[in-house]
């Protein structure tokens, strides 16, 4: 793999790309691993690589994420608003107020995102906020959980204001085909049914809760053989690892919630057979079509971490041992993906959006969400005492 890529990295030397981006570059191409330590050290070190990407922007929002070409990004509305309940999760365990005012103050940034409409935005044109589906429903998970750390009104009204939004536009049939990513029709958006039933639990309107099982309907009627149809960002893409473990979490929460079997098998059927997906150093690619086949060799590490997450779940759910093995092996390759000792506080805790770092999905770049769910799956690993409070 290394003299594929040479001519590759000798072009980046003549164009005077940073020192971090040839490292790193190389370092993946070699197959190196860093040491991995406890969880809880590699928790610590990603937690604080989100408290600078808080302060890389001084607005309280999260940096969307650290570019080894560009440096921190602008603060993502999106991931920001799921990090919250991660941080309210580590703050319980650590018991540091830092971590608390931390989360507050995503919280209160996120206020001053609200469109007028109630949504949440997802990029701009001509210069102004454009509203998303999928976003607004990241963004409800944060407000909820704000509510009930805080108990302060303005958080929940936010939510009720954000999930009245996505029940007056969503389509009869169930799904939302308005104001969504590239105007196009997403399955993974089963995650966001999963949030209007946080808006439920702490409102008991049942209209949150009748929209979210239509969600879950129509998403259920997109799988076949595990897979979902509709489940990339554009219909020519092969669906991510990321995209597939979130329409899977989203049936699964939805189903736990609600006990509902027929949904917690459905997203079983997509777990089960990525166990078999597994690679021998218990990573697995980064996409996959129809037949679970994947044409890439990259991992999504994002991905990796989301699979541990639902693995880890239905281990809670079943007691069968399969899950929490292959999720432990899961952690334990994430961990070396880690660089928990590098001088740069951009890579240092972070974690990339793919493994090597030159694959397409967010290529030399740390997203926050992929720290946030490394994060989640190795707090999960430890403590089950978080499992109801995943976001």
């Amino acid at each position: 793999m290394a003299s594929k890529y040479l001519k590759y990295f000798v072009s980046l030397i003549t164009k005077g790309s940073p020192y971090y981006l040839l490292k790193e570059a190389i370092k993946d191409s070699l197959n190196f691993k860093n040491k991995d330590y406890s969880n809880e050290m590699h928790i610590k070190a990603a937690i604080n690589w989100l408290l600078n990407a808080q302060k890389a922007n001084n607005d309280g929002g999260v940096s969307a994420m650290y570019s080894l070409y560009q440096g921190w990004h602008s603060s993502y509305s999106e991931t920001t608003g799921y990090i919250i309940p991660t941080m309210f999760n580590y703050y319980h365990k650590a018991k540091g107020e830092k971590i608390k005012e931390s989360a507050i103050r995503m919280a209160d940034w996120e206020l001053t995102k609200q469109l007028e409409e109630g949504a949440f935005p997802g990029g701009e044109k001509n210069g102004k906020e454009l509203p998303i589906v999928f976003n607004t429903g990241q963004v409800i998970f944060g407000m909820v959980r704000a509510y009930q750390e805080t108990k302060n009104e303005k958080y929940k009204n936010a939510s009720i204001k954000a999930a009245n939004w996505l029940v007056k536009i969503q389509n009869k049939n169930g799904c939302w085909d308005k104001f969504t990513y590239l105007n196009q029709v997403h399955t993974y958006n089963t995650r966001t049914a999963w949030a209007l039933l946080k808006v439920n639990e702490i409102t008991k309107n049942i209209k949150y809760k009748k929209a979210a099982i239509k969600n879950i309907e129509w998403a259920l009627k997109q799988q076949e053989n595990g897979w979902f149809k509709h489940n990339a960002f554009h219909e020519k893409q092969e669906p991510l690892l990321h995209t597939i473990a979130y329409s899977m979490q989203g049936i699964l929460e939805v189903g736990i919630n609600l006990k509902n079997k027929k949904y917690i098998n459905a997203a079983k059927r997509a777990a089960d057979t990525l166990l078999k997906k597994q690679r021998k150093n218990s990573s697995l690619p980064g996409s996959f079509d129809k037949d679970w086949k994947s044409s890439v060799s990259w991992s999504c590490l994002t991905g990796n971490s989301q699979t541990s997450i639902i693995w880890l779940r239905l281990y809670y759910l079943t007691k069968e041992k399969t899950y929490f093995d292959a999720a432990k092996k899961t952690n334990q390759y994430m961990k070396s993906a880690q660089d928990i000792k590098s001088l740069n506080k951009g890579i240092r805790g972070g974690i990339k959006g793919a493994f090597p770092i030159y694959g397409w999905y967010a290529p030399f770049c740390y997203p926050n969400w992929a720290a946030k769910f490394f994060i989640d799956s190795l707090m999960l690993e430890d403590d089950w005492g978080i499992a109801d409070k995943l976001s």
